[in-house]
């Protein structure tokens, strides 16, 4: 006979949060969103720590590589999409690993025998206006010399002109030696009033470049999520199927963490994934998604470092409507983040949840991390942004961008909604093909949303996401209540 739970499944919608004493020291400017990726032995702090606890879901529709770029200088993570071939998501963590590194090895290198012509084509091709001459046109060469805009006039200046003629020479570069910490190449860069500083070996071979852009860009951007070498950190999604061939290249590409995007990841398919990139590479993978205590415990003995939570919550999603499974968004979390907490008293290892749909309005960020949830997986609220690789349309006179589902008949992703078998194909879609209110630069509507978020802590008297968990107390509501509220 079937189990009947008693509980009724629940959605954000239904609850809220009642306030607690709001010290004087509970003001947003001493709130902290820093939050754990990934599981930890108690006292020891995770391998990787989000600044905000936001990250991007895996959809074609959401994570490019410009929104994974905006969200880790602001403190987020991204996952790229991993409905496409190896070598296409494998370049796009490349695009973020490149973006932003302290120490760049430089992707642009000529040398002085070739041409004004190679220098704009370069430039063309790599967007980059920097280039390394070496004298084998290698990033790893003897340095010759630098090319910079200030160093040729494209619209005037012979395209034949060897590079050797007009290039910055050697003898008159400005530069740092192998060993060089980044405030000591900072310091360098302003003091000479510097765009790029060449960081060279004791052979005077081209290792790195500084860019003063970079240390602007860290200065705007305070919680920006990187690396010991300022790289920033980004992930990507994989699959059931071929991720013996795809989590190679990721690794090699500089991936920081790996995520299972499966509708339904309470399944043994998961968890061979998870066992074999487990045996074979030391890196983070997350597993789900789920809706109960048996898939947390399931995919954590499997070797998963965080758990994803929910099943036909997201805004373009119809497996419920198609297949009849999932859970109230809601109810889902409280019962897995029950059974993380009752698996860390039990362990003393941490495994951070992460909420995956539901989030209807903003103060529903805020319920779900009182709730237990460690970080958010947000789609559609991305999507709406400059940075989402869709196109902004204008539609009866407002603007709106593109947004599909993984497993809408446009993005076709049946890796994602695999049951095993031979058929590789989408048996009937579990997602629609929308659209989504344009709303501009990610930037400022992040830290909008996180300013509320701010704002509702205090009023809870929370200073971190421990305690807001402790310390938050959260009451259904009726319909009529919902009513009074307006």
């Amino acid at each position: 006979m079937a189990v009947y739970l008693e509980d009724v499944s629940r959605t954000f919608g239904e609850y809220l949060l009642i306030p607690g004493l709001t010290t004087k020291a509970c003001i947003p400017t001493n709130v902290s969103l820093k939050t754990p990726l990934v599981k930890h032995a108690v006292g020891e702090p995770s391998p990787i720590r989000l600044n905000i606890p936001f990250v991007s879901a895996i959809m074609q529709a959401v994570s490019g590589p410009e929104l994974a770029i905006e969200l880790a200088r602001n403190g987020g993570l991204s996952f790229i999409f991993g409905s496409q071939p190896i070598e296409s998501q494998a370049e796009m963590v490349r695009k973020v690993k490149k973006f932003k590194a302290g120490f760049v090895v430089s992707d642009s290198n000529l040398t002085p025998e070739q041409t004004l012509a190679d220098v704009v084509n370069l430039v063309r091709q790599t967007g980059h206006s920097t280039i390394g001459i070496t004298d084998d046109g290698t990033p790893n060469g003897r340095l010759l010399g630098i090319v910079t805009s200030r160093d040729y006039r494209a619209e005037k200046d012979d395209p034949a002109m060897k590079i050797g003629t007009f290039m910055t020479p050697f003898s008159k570069l400005i530069y740092g030696r192998s060993g060089i910490s980044l405030s000591e190449a900072n310091r360098i860069l302003w003091e000479h009033k510097l765009n790029s500083l060449p960081i060279i070996d004791a052979d005077d071979r081209l290792a790195y470049f500084v860019f003063r852009k970079d240390y602007d860009s860290h200065r705007k951007n305070p919680d920006e999520l990187s690396d010991a070498t300022k790289k920033l950190l980004v992930g990507a999604g994989i699959n059931t199927r071929d991720y013996k061939e795809r989590v190679p290249a990721l690794i090699e590409a500089g991936v920081d963490a790996l995520c299972i995007d499966s509708s339904d990841g309470y399944s043994e398919w998961q968890q061979e994934t998870l066992e074999w990139v487990k045996a074979n590479y030391n890196i983070p993978v997350g597993a789900g998604n789920i809706v109960d205590s048996e898939g947390f415990r399931y995919l954590v003995d499997a070797g998963a470092d965080f758990i994803k939570v929910g099943i036909g919550g997201g805004s373009i999603c119809i497996t419920r409507e198609q297949k009849g499974i999932g859970r109230g968004q809601a109810s889902a979390l409280i019962d897995v983040c029950r059974a993380r907490d009752e698996y860390f008293e039990e362990t003393g290892v941490y495994v951070p949840v992460c909420s995956d749909g539901g989030i209807v309005y903003d103060y529903h960020m805020t319920l779900a991390l009182a709730m237990g949830a460690d970080f958010l997986m947000l789609g559609r609220y991305f999507a709406r942004f400059d940075e989402s690789p869709t196109r902004r349309l204008n539609t009866n006179g407002s603007y709106v961008k593109e947004y599909w589902g993984e497993g809408s008949a446009r993005a076709r992703n049946w890796t994602r909604y695999d049951l095993g078998g031979e058929k590789k194909a989408l048996s009937f879609v579990e997602g629609v093909d929308s659209y989504v209110p344009y709303a501009g630069p990610l930037k400022d509507n992040v830290e909008s949303s996180l300013t509320k978020v701010r704002s509702t802590m205090c009023n809870c008297g929370a200073l971190d996401l421990v305690q807001l968990r402790e310390k938050a107390r959260i009451t259904l509501v009726s319909a009529t209540s919902l009513v009074e509220g307006g």
